[in-house]
């Protein structure tokens, strides 16, 4: 997935603020899903969502203002109810890494019960699994 950086994303030092990388991570992650036919709206619409219960994240340099960055999402483990991916974020010019995070998601209902990852989601991750 591209994505633009806004002077809105940075900070003081004309830098992207850490926290903005989450919501870079997420959209990736909603999109890789989109990408593979699993609508994360269709999903939650029938029971399943999928919150960020681990993640570790290594900040290797900075993006900047009107960078173009590529993020890149790949299933590393596959479980019953949790699955975890590893995503980096890219300068796109140069493919410098910028940031690396290693995510876990569970699959729980609405109510907060665990529950199995539905087949659309277990299948894409599948087929892509890598360690």
């Amino acid at each position: 997935m591209l994505l633009r950086v806004y002077y809105e994303d940075t900070d003081a030092a004309g830098v992207v603020y850490h926290s903005n990388y989450l919501n870079y991570l997420e959209r990736a992650r909603t999109e890789y899903l989109r990408e593979r036919g699993c609508s994360v709206a269709a999903l939650a619409a029938d029971g399943a969502v999928f919150p960020v219960v681990r993640m570790e994240i290594d900040f290797k340099a900075p993006a900047r203002h009107d960078d173009l960055l590529r993020v890149t999402t790949l299933p590393v483990e596959v479980g019953g109810a949790s699955f975890v991916l590893r995503q980096q974020v890219l300068r796109d010019a140069d493919g410098q890494l910028l940031v690396e995070a290693l995510v876990t998601l569970a699959c729980v209902s609405p109510l907060l019960k665990a529950r199995r990852i539905p087949a659309c989601v277990k299948e894409a991750l599948l087929a892509e699994v890598s360690e």
